[in-house]
């Protein structure tokens, strides 16, 4: 059959997909043929298996899904039947005692009843029982409801307590039975309910040390930790931790480990999401330890200052192709003004950067994501935005991938034959679909006050082709259509619209695309609008905070009518009064009951709670009633250390120590139980509580034995009864020795003393007690006892010096009489020398009425906790002389009268707390300094800050002030001058400025009559003071003259003055310069300089600036002298001089030296040929400037190898003929007339051998030069000589060795011959020419030479006749 034949059966199943393949099929037929010759018979059977199987599958697959409906269904029923009958764990039947002989068989059985069934552990003696221990000992059966453990071969190992427990979530029930074993032997194994357990289990570990409530900031790392009593066995090396009862695993942001007793896990980056109630689960043989708390996470700083914190909880569902729905956690903190909206932002893994999605503020917290890439990793953050900007984004989302969500429902895998498998794709089966159909079922999946989500289904058959979608949208009533998705390409079957306008109504169609074409349009959607806002959930209400430790408090409240939307709730605390409100939790809390942790002690608090819902958080809830944070009362613990302390034939006296907790309410009374030695059963000894750690029990049998027990009550109820005492016999004391003392208590504990306080034995001895003898143990449980004291004491209070920080100690008191020492007290409880948090010591002072005090202050304290005063421990405090003030957290004890009947040791405790405690002895030096400063206080006198000032005015006016402390409104003045009282006149005006203390006497024009004392009496209250200023002699005289002197110049100042003076300098260049200033001019102001009377012309004058200045370059004795300067005009003239003279002029010169002293360069060497030449360059030297050469740290002076120089340039010294030993460091030093200014060179290693390389050059240079052949004098360049004469030319010769001598004409030699005669001497050479002619003339030389050079001089012969004139420049000869 053909694949047309089967699609034409009437009987095969109809669906769409076939009616569609058969109308393209008869469409294409001959495409089809085709195809079939091609691939055969073959490929046509193939298809037929494929369409049966798929028939079958489609058949199984419905089955399967009714079959997993009715499932669900049965399932669903059965749970509500079995809630319905749940019941607690019972035993109907119990476990029976039972008594078998040794070597028996015995079965211990009970039934159980519960619903959901309970979870069943046995034990033995209290230790679980594990029946993988000895197999083949013990059988343990469970059947319907009936438990039964059987133990074969029954040894007296055996015997004991059985225990079965059942546990489930409704409660926990127990059964009990006691198996006693008979030996053979005679004894009855398990009749004293024996302890040996049955099975030796390993010690397991428990929980040591664990994390309390722990505080992060956003953005840090976090590590909990609690370790363990002991390592870990092998079963409990896996500890669990879980967040909110989710377990947590090892991941790149989280690290969890567990070594050797410690557990541990780390957040590497702590989030607002990672807060919550953290747990660490451990392991145990019959059951799993937990320990919990809470981790809050702080707020990091804002983004922006004002700005909100981040967002939290940020998911992402409904992922498709192109479109993802976001929604998140509104932030607690709103910053300085309400969050306005959220930013959404998402993140490319490709690209890596964050991009903002949305362009305005999205409201809500909730928002669709669209235009993603297929097939593209992205994250997501948001941030809250209010009117200071964006605040910090929120933890980003684990990546997600964008991709089809309905991929996986277009394969399906067919079985055939052998087992084989073939996989069908529906684009293999819709491959022939070419244009594509339109879709379904359009709809909005989401509705919110600003946007529509559109949801519809792809066409059936899809077709191979990848599809996508135009929207398209119109208003209710109309036909006309337009494009909602604009631009953008739709991929998947979401599409948010956010351009609808509120009030109308929308229906949309969608069409798909291929390659191949677009579909007609969908059915149009029902009409769709835009939602109403969504509001703000309602606040809760009803807020009760309930005590609950010293640092928490139980906070509880009621959710609000509408909880529909409630995500949960924020909640907020604030001290009392303070309106400062902080955050408690930064995830919402999902119950309406929350434990805050993190409070101060005894400090009062306020709550208010948050509804936090996707449209934000809802207004604060009503504040709480004030709570005071403390511990919520139980009833005490046992209290301990019971003592006989008397007892006679038929009565004992006994003593104990008192709870070690309280249950935070004051223990009311004491009960005590009695029993005899070997008695199972309690008697009541008081029915009445007693409020004394002390009880006289009567009616006793003499020679008997009893035990005691005793019971503390506070309000909540009676606590837990102590330790049963030792056995004491009721028998009369008679030993000569006392008895214990009692009442050993710890006061005024710190790091390295105590007190110890105690009271004195009831029981004497045969004498009155004398003293008592201390000891101390180092340890918690050390019996080692050290003797505190060598001599007994005999008060009952002692301080233990010298203790070490840290450590624990016990110690113990005897009394001591004239019989010996008797016996010693129960020791104390173990004491660490630390001092306590809160611990304060006792201040002593006066207050401001100037009474004595003693002051004591501790941290936090409520109404309930008194101040106890007393003095030396044990005596009141005598109310007539003293009285007690009690104030917010402190207490003042205030002597009336002090006296030295008021020495001693005070002391003061907290009622509540005994072991906040402090001492101070009142000594008689205390009393001498109080009294004094009491004196001082209660006449106190009015402090000054400034005493009497006089200051000058510009104006010459004359201000004489004070000043002291501020004053009071109802301070008074009164002045007096020279023993009469003043007040204020025009001539002299006085101020009094109360505020600031200030009192002023104003004096216009000072003169003679104004000359005496003065003294200024105030008065304040209780504080008065005096101040005198004796204003004569040579203070008042030179006022007098500042006075007149700057009147003077104000006058002076009416026309142009000197603003500046005439002054010199000296610049940088060495330089003299001389300069006034003159202001208040005009353009007929002159300005004229005079020296000595002369007129000065080389001066600058700048009129703008007033400037004008006289430059001197170089300074010599004649710039010495008196200068003048004169500013004059019309409204009156100004002088100002300078006298450059003595003294002045000798100033001058010292700073010139200094200046050109500073202007000397470095310390420079030059080689010569008679030696070295070290000199220094200044701008120019002047002799007032003393100068001195060091060699190697001492001076040099002038001698045959040194000479030391100076011109206007340079400073200098010369050595000759230097040697190895003038290797060194040389120092010029230049004295200024107030400092030496110092220049080094140090001349040795290479700069020495330099510098000598070159002198010897040098030398060997001026060696060669002296000794070299010259001619030192002799020739004139031209000779003139007539005709027929005779000329005669003589040279001098100089040189070492004596010098060849050779005579030149026209540059050939002369020898000696009839017309030319030579004489050649050592210094001296002549030529003679006899009988001069014409042909004579002409140039002549004489050369001179040595080994060390030679030398030419030239003549020029010029010979005339008779009667002719001889050359002007030559020189006449002959």
């Amino acid at each position: 059959m053909s694949v047309k034949e089967i699609l034409n059966m009437d009987n095969f199943p109809r669906h769409r997909t076939w009616e569609i393949l058969n109308e393209t099929l008869d469409a294409e037929e001959e495409y089809h043929r085709d195809q079939w010759t091609m691939f055969g018979n073959e490929a046509e059977k193939v298809e037929l298996d494929v369409i049966r199987n798929q028939h079958v599958l489609r058949r199984r697959v419905d089955k399967m899904a009714i079959r997993k409906q009715a499932e669900k269904k049965a399932s669903a029923h059965l749970k509500y039947l079995e809630h319905l009958s749940q019941k607690a764990p019972d035993f109907p039947i119990p476990l029976r005692a039972h008594t078998v002989w040794e070597g028996m068989t015995v079965t211990l059985s009970c039934t159980i009843q519960g619903c959901p069934p309970p979870k069943v552990t046995w034990y033995k003696d209290g230790v679980p029982l594990r029946m993988s221990d000895q197999p083949w000992n013990y059988s343990l059966q469970q059947t319907f409801g009936l438990n039964s453990l059987e133990i074969r071969r029954c040894s007296p190992d055996d015997a004991g307590e059985y225990k079965v427990v059942a546990k489930s979530l409704l409660g926990e029930a127990m059964t009990f039975g006691t198996l006693l074993v008979n030996s053979y032997q005679g004894a009855v194994a398990g009749s004293e309910h024996s302890q040996t357990p049955a099975l030796k289990l390993e010690q397991e570990a428990q929980f040591g040390s664990t994390f309390p409530p722990t505080w992060v900031k956003e953005g840090d790392s976090l590590t909990l930790q609690c370790t363990f009593t002991s390592a870990l066995l092998p079963f409990q090396q896996d500890v669990s931790w879980f967040r909110d009862g989710i377990q947590l695993y090892q991941s790149s942001t989280l690290e969890i480990k567990t070594v050797d007793n410690e557990a541990s896990i780390t957040l590497k980056v702590a989030q607002k999401d990672h807060e919550g109630v953290y747990t660490a689960r451990l392991r145990t043989w019959d059951n799993i330890q937990e320990h919990s708390a809470f981790v809050y996470v702080k707020d990091a700083s804002a983004a922006v200052v004002g700005g909100p914190a981040s967002p939290l909880g940020v998911q992402v569902s409904d992922v498709n192709k192109d479109y993802v729905f976001l929604t998140w956690q509104p932030p607690s903190a709103d910053g300085a003004s309400a969050v306005e909206g959220y930013y959404v932002e998402r993140y490319d893994l490709g690209h890596g950067k964050w991009v903002r999605c949305n362009v305005h503020i999205q409201k809500m917290c909730y928002y669709p994501v669209c235009g993603l890439k297929e097939g593209t990793l992205y994250q997501f953050r948001v941030r809250a935005v209010n009117q200071a900007g964006a605040g910090r984004p929120s933890m980003a989302t684990e990546p997600v991938l964008t991709a089809d969500p309905l991929e996986h429902t277009r394969t399906m895998v067919v079985k055939v034959d052998r087992g084989r498998m073939i996989t069908i794709t529906k684009d293999e089966l819709e491959g022939q679909v070419k244009a594509p159909f339109p879709p379904t079922n359009v709809h909005a999946c989401e509705v919110s006050d600003t946007y529509v989500v559109l949801s519809w289904a792809e066409p059936e058959p899809r077709g191979r082709e990848p599809l996508t979608f135009y929207v398209e949208r119109s208003l209710v009533g109309k036909s006309s259509w337009e494009l909602a998705s604009l631009d953008m390409m739709v991929n998947s079957p979401r599409f948010p619209v956010f351009d609808l306008v509120k009030g109308k109504q929308y229906c949309f169609r969608v069409r798909s695309i291929n390659k191949y074409g677009v579909s007609d349009p969908s059915e149009p959607s029902a009409p769709i609008s835009l939602g109403k806002p969504q509001v703000v959930p309602a606040p809760p209400h009803s807020v009760m905070a309930i005590r609950d430790t010293d640092t928490s408090v139980l906070l509880q409240w009621k959710e609000p009518k509408e909880k529909d939307d409630i995500q949960g709730y924020y909640l907020y605390y604030s001290e009392s009064g303070k309106q400062d409100w902080k955050t408690v939790n930064n995830k919402p809390v999902s119950k309406t009951r929350f434990t805050v942790h993190g409070l101060k002690n005894r400090r009062e608090y306020v709550f208010r709670v948050k509804s936090v819902s996707r449209a934000g958080n809802s207004n604060y809830s009503d504040e709480s009633r004030p709570i005071l944070v403390k511990s919520a009362i139980s009833v005490p613990s046992a209290p301990s250390a019971i003592a006989l302390l008397l007892c006679t034939a038929s009565e004992m006296v006994l003593g104990w120590r008192a709870p070690a907790c309280n249950g935070g309410d004051p223990v009311r009374g004491y009960y005590l139980d009695q029993r005899e030695k070997g008695m199972d059963t309690w008697r009541e000894v008081n029915v009445k509580p007693t409020k004394e750690r002390q009880f006289k029990v009567c009616n006793l049998t003499s020679g008997h034995f009893y035990h005691f027990h005793v019971f503390a009550a506070n309000m909540a109820g009676v606590g837990k009864p102590s330790e049963a005492s030792e056995a004491f016999l009721c028998e009369k004391w008679t030993m000569p020795e006392p008895g214990c003392p009692c009442d050993v208590e710890f006061r005024e504990v710190r790091n390295n003393s105590l007190v110890l306080l105690w009271a004195a034995p009831l029981y004497e001895g045969r004498s009155p007690v004398t003293g008592y003898l201390l000891e101390i143990s180092q340890g918690g449980e050390s019996d080692n006892w050290t003797a505190l004291n060598e001599r007994p004491i005999s008060d009952t209070h002692y301080k233990v010096s010298g203790l070490q920080a840290g450590q624990t100690y016990r110690l113990r008191v005897s009394a001591v009489n004239e019989a010996g020492v008797g016996r010693a007290s129960l020791p104390t409880e173990p004491v660490t020398a630390q001092t306590r948090p809160g611990a304060k010591d006792i201040e002593i002072g006066v207050d401001n009425d100037g009474f004595i005090f003693l002051g004591y202050e501790t941290d936090e304290r409520d109404d309930e906790n008194m101040f106890l005063w007393s003095k030396n421990y044990t005596e009141n405090i005598d109310v007539r002389r003293t009285r007690e003030e009690t104030k917010k957290n402190g207490s003042v004890l205030t002597f009336t009268d002090p006296s030295e009947e008021d020495l001693g040791l005070y002391t003061v405790e907290m009622s509540d707390n005994p072991n906040l405690s402090s001492s101070y002895d009142f000594t008689a030096e205390d009393l001498k300094r109080l009294k004094e400063l009491s004196w001082q206080v209660r006449n106190p006198l009015i402090a000054l800050k400034s005493g009497w000032q006089v200051d000058v005015s510009e104006k010459g006016d004359v201000r004489l002030w004070l000043q002291t402390e501020s004053l009071s409104n109802a301070a008074e003045l009164r002045l007096i001058f020279n023993d009469r009282e003043i007040t204020s006149t025009p001539h002299r005006k006085i101020t009094f400025d109360k505020a600031k203390g200030l009192v002023e006497i104003l004096l216009e024009q000072l003169s003679q009559e104004d000359e005496g004392q003065y003294t200024a009496q105030l008065k304040d209250g209780r504080a008065k003071n005096q101040f005198t200023l004796v204003f004569v002699d040579q203070k008042f005289c030179e006022t007098l003259a500042l006075a007149d002197k700057n009147r003077r110049d104000q006058q002076r100042k009416s026309g142009p003055y000197f603003q500046e003076y005439l002054s010199w300098s000296v610049n940088e260049d060495c330089e003299l310069i001389i300069k006034c200033k003159v202001t208040n001019t005009n353009k007929d102001t002159s300005l004229k300089w005079f020296k000595e009377g002369v007129a000065v012309t080389q001066l600058v004058y700048e009129q703008s600036s007033g400037v004008s200045t006289l430059t001197i370059p170089q300074v010599t004795k004649k710039e010495a002298g008196s200068y003048r300067a004169v500013v004059s005009d019309g409204r009156g003239e100004d002088v100002s001089v300078l006298e450059l003279l003595d003294d002045e002029y000798d100033k001058l010169l010292q700073q010139l030296s200094k200046q050109c002293a500073l202007s000397a360069s470095p310390l420079k060497i030059h080689s010569t040929a008679e030696g070295f030449k070290l000199y220094c360059s200044l701008k120019y030297y002047i002799c007032y400037m003393k100068t001195s050469w060091h060699f190697k740290e001492k001076r040099i002076d002038q001698e045959a190898r040194t000479k030391p120089g100076s011109n206007m340039q340079n400073v200098w010294i010369e050595i000759f003929n230097p040697t190895e030993n003038d290797k060194g460091k040389y120092t010029l030093e230049m004295f200024d007339g107030k400092e030496t200014h110092k220049r080094y060179l140090d001349l040795s290693e290479q700069v020495f051998a330099d510098a000598l390389l070159e002198y010897q050059r040098l030398k060997k240079a001026a060696i060669a030069e002296k000794n070299r052949a010259k001619v030192t004098k002799g020739l004139p360049d031209v000779v003139a000589i007539m005709v027929g004469k005779s000329l005669c030319l003589t040279c001098f010769i100089d040189g070492e060795p004596t010098p060849e001598i050779v005579w030149l004409r026209n540059d050939k030699e002369i020898v000696n011959e009839t017309h030319f005669t030579l004489t050649k001497e050592p210094k001296c050479s002549t030529i003679n020419i006899n009988n001069v002619n014409l042909e004579d003339s002409g140039k002549y030389s004489i050369f001179v030479c040595n080994q060390y050079g030679s030398e030419t001089v030239d003549v020029t012969v010029s010979v005339y006749m008779h009667g002719e004139k001889p050359p002007a420049h030559a020189v006449l000869m002959g």
